[in-house]
C-alpha cells in the first residue's frame, strides 16, 4: 500500500505541476466555507442527525472525523496550499474549536432549495446564511466588549478580506430524480439558482468580497445514481455513467456560470471566482488509470462487490441484516485505488487529485492570476 500511496503522489505532483508555470501563495486571513458533505468537516455530525462509523476517517484521521471520506475533503486540501488550519464545523463547539480562521457552515445532505423533498438536512444554504449572519454578529459584538478571544474568533476586519467558498447544489438535483422526470428536475434549476443567487448577495451586503464558487461534479457517475437509476442500459453513457443526472448537471454549471458572470458585472468591488469541477471530476473518471487508480465508480467502501459494491440501505461501516445474514459495509484493502469512497463521495486519494487540478487555476473563471489576491512567483 505504501509503494502506491507513493506512485499515487508522484502522479499527483505531475499533474499539479505540468499545467501551470507558478507558484501560488495565498493571502487569505480566514475562510468561510458553505456546501453540503462535498465539505462538511463535521456539522450534521454535530447536529446529532447522523453519525458516522469506522472506517470512515482511517487514512488520515485514523477515526471518524464528521468528514464523509476515509480521508481529507478537498477543502481540507485547499485550506493546507493558503497555509491555514483545517476549518471547524460551525455547530461543533466540543473541544474548544478555534473559529480565528474561519468557520464552515456546510453541511451533509443540504441543499439549495429549502423544500427539496428529499433532503435528510435542516441546514440548506437560506440557513447556513443565517448561521454565518449570526456568528458574524456575536464576533463582532464580543470583540466590541474587549474579550480577549483572538485565539478564538476572527478578527473583524477578517469578514471583508476572508474568502467565502461554496459547493452546493449537487443534493438539489440529485434528490429530485427520485420524484421527478428529468425535463421537471431541468425545469427547476433557474428556481435553485434564484435561491443561491439571494443567499450570495446578502453575504456581499454584509461586506463579503471574496467569492470562490464550485460548480457540481458528474452525478451520473456516483455509484448511488447509477445503481438507482441505471438499470437501464441506454441510460447509461460510454463511462458508464447516468446520462440524464450528467445533462441536469451539465445544464446547473451552465446557468450557475452565467449568475457568476451577473454577479461580476453587479459587485465590480468583488472577486467572484467560477470553479469547473465537473470537468475536473469528469476528466479524472475518463482517465482514472492515467492517475494511479483502478477503480473509477465501484464504492471502495461498501456491500456486493463488483460492480458497483453499493446497496443503498448500509452505510459504510453499518452492519445490517440483508434476507437473513448479517452483513457489514466495509472498505476495501487499499482505498488509494478507488475514486469514489462510498458510493457517495470521493476518497481520500481523488480528493487530492481534484484539488491539485483546481489549484492550478487554470478550471478557474476568471483564473487565479487575474482577480484574486494571490502572490504569483514564477517558477523556473
Amino acid at each position: 500500500m505504501a509503494a502506491k500511496i507513493c506512485i499515487l503522489q508522484i502522479f499527483t505532483l505531475i499533474s499539479f505541476l505540468l499545467p501551470v508555470t507558478y507558484s501560488i501563495e495565498f493571502k487569505f486571513p480566514a475562510i468561510f466555507n458553505f456546501g453540503d458533505s462535498n465539505s462538511d468537516t463535521g456539522n450534521l455530525i454535530a447536529a446529532g442527525i447522523e453519525s458516522l462509523d469506522p472506517p470512515n476517517g482511517q487514512t488520515y484521521f485514523q477515526k471518524p472525523s464528521g468528514r464523509y471520506s476515509d480521508g481529507r475533503l478537498v477543502i481540507d486540501f485547499l485550506m493546507d496550499a493558503m497555509k491555514l488550519p483545517f476549518l471547524n464545523a460551525y455547530l461543533d463547539s466540543i473541544g474548544l474549536p478555534s473559529f480565528q480562521k474561519g468557520c464552515n457552515f456546510a453541511a451533509a445532505g443540504s441543499t439549495i432549495h429549502q423544500a427539496t423533498p428529499t433532503s435528510v438536512c435542516p441546514f440548506s444554504f437560506d440557513i447556513q446564511v443565517n448561521q454565518f449572519l449570526h456568528f458574524k454578529a456575536r464576533v463582532v459584538e464580543l470583540l466590541a466588549k474587549g474579550k480577549r478571544l483572538d485565539k478564538y474568533i476572527p478578527a473583524v476586519d477578517y469578514f471583508s478580506k476572508g474568502l467565502y467558498t461554496f459547493d452546493i447544489g449537487q443534493n438539489d438535483l440529485a434528490g429530485a430524480f427520485y420524484s421527478k422526470t428529468i425535463d421537471q428536475v431541468l425545469a427547476s434549476i433557474p428556481k435553485i439558482l434564484e435561491e443561491f443567487e439571494t443567499g450570495l448577495r446578502r453575504l456581499y451586503d454584509e461586506g463579503a468580497r471574496n467569492f470562490w464558487i464550485h460548480n457540481t461534479g458528474p452525478l451520473g457517475c456516483l455509484a448511488q445514481n447509477v445503481a438507482k437509476f441505471g438499470t437501464d442500459l441506454s441510460m447509461l453513457d460510454e463511462l458508464g455513467c447516468v446520462s440524464g443526472h450528467n445533462q441536469a448537471a451539465k445544464l446547473f454549471n451552465l446557468q450557475l456560470h452565467a449568475l457568476c458572470k451577473k454577479l461580476q458585472g453587479d459587485y465590480t468591488d468583488s472577486n467572484i471566482t467560477y470553479v469547473d469541477i465537473y470537468t475536473i471530476k469528469y476528466s479524472l473518471i475518463a482517465n482514472y488509470s492515467r492517475y494511479g487508480f483502478e477503480q473509477p465508480i465501484m464504492a471502495c467502501c461498501g456491500v456486493g462487490g463488483a460492480p458497483l459494491n453499493y446497496n443503498s440501505g448500509i452505510s459504510c461501516g453499518q452492519t445490517k441484516v440483508i434476507n437473513g445474514t448479517s452483513v457489514t459495509a466495509k472498505a476495501c484493502s487499499d482505498s488509494t485505488e478507488y475514486v469514489n469512497w462510498d458510493g457517495i463521495h470521493y476518497t481520500e486519494a481523488a480528493n487530492q487529485y481534484v484539488s491539485t487540478q483546481i489549484l492550478t487555476g487554470k478550471y478557474s473563471d476568471p483564473p487565479f492570476a487575474d482577480k484574486m489576491p494571490f502572490l504569483l512567483d514564477l517558477k523556473f
